[in-house]
């Protein structure tokens, strides 16, 4: 019995009035907050919710998570306890531990791994120049702008950071915010950031890039050699 409840998280509302009504405004509201529940009972004058671990993480539109992101959606706050419960689920195989504090379900999103690995970040660069259809040229790596240059490994999967200056790094703008916890440039900015990180650099077709929206993105970057940039490759286009 121990070392279930080792492996589920409990929590105890007092108890106030009739116990259907609490228990139905207990499901509303837990409800709200999409949290999976197992049981509801009282005991002594409380209400037990206990609610798995697997359940929760399972059951968010993520499929990586870090310690402290865990911690925040099962209100955890004591941290030793959750890594110890999180890698008891790594042991049985219903979670991965991709990096020290980092875990996920198996399958899972390497580009929600991507953004996980040093924060603030997000993809951008050569990755998203590929998908856009402006760089043709194949290349496997996810690339993403950070706070640090880094290139590092993760289950056969090459992550590559460049560093970018923090005023241009903590400016959204540009940088779309999905609901899996991905950051990901829009194609402007990520041709903006390629520039702005490279003297120079070939695009193969510049025709999906909307070059009103390059302006408007050009003073995150307070950069008049990078204006010059772009003007020549639009010269040149």
């Amino acid at each position: 019995m121990q070392s279930i409840l080792q492996n589920i998280t409990i929590r105890m509302i007092p108890c106030v009035g009739e116990s259907i009504g609490l228990t139905q405004l207990v499901f509303k509201h837990l409800n709200f907050f999409c949290e999976p529940i197992i049981r509801i009972f009282c005991i002594f004058g409380s209400y037990f919710i206990i609610m798995d671990i697997i359940a929760a993480l399972y059951g968010n539109p993520k499929t990586v998570f870090t310690l402290p992101e865990t911690a925040l959606l099962l209100n955890e706050q004591n941290f030793v306890s959750l890594s110890k419960r999180l890698n008891y689920y790594v042991k049985t195989g219903r979670l991965l531990n991709l990096r020290k504090g980092i875990y996920s379900q198996p399958p899972y999103n390497r580009e929600e791994l991507a953004c996980c690995i040093f924060a603030p970040a997000y993809i951008s660069l050569e990755y998203v120049l590929q998908k856009a259809g402006v760089v043709f040229q194949f290349d496997s790596r996810i690339t993403l702008v950070s706070y640090l240059s880094r290139t590092i490994e993760v289950d056969r999967q090459m992550y590559s950071f460049r560093k970018i200056k923090n005023q241009t790094l903590i400016n959204t703008k540009g940088v779309l915010r999905l609901e899996n916890g991905v950051n990901m440039a829009t194609p402007e900015r990520a041709f903006l950031d390629l520039l702005y990180l490279n003297d120079d650099y070939f695009f193969d077709n510049l025709k999906p890039l909307d070059r009103q929206l390059i302006q408007d993105l050009l003073p995150a970057y307070n950069s008049k050699a990078l204006i010059k940039k772009v003007q020549k490759q639009f010269k040149n286009d």
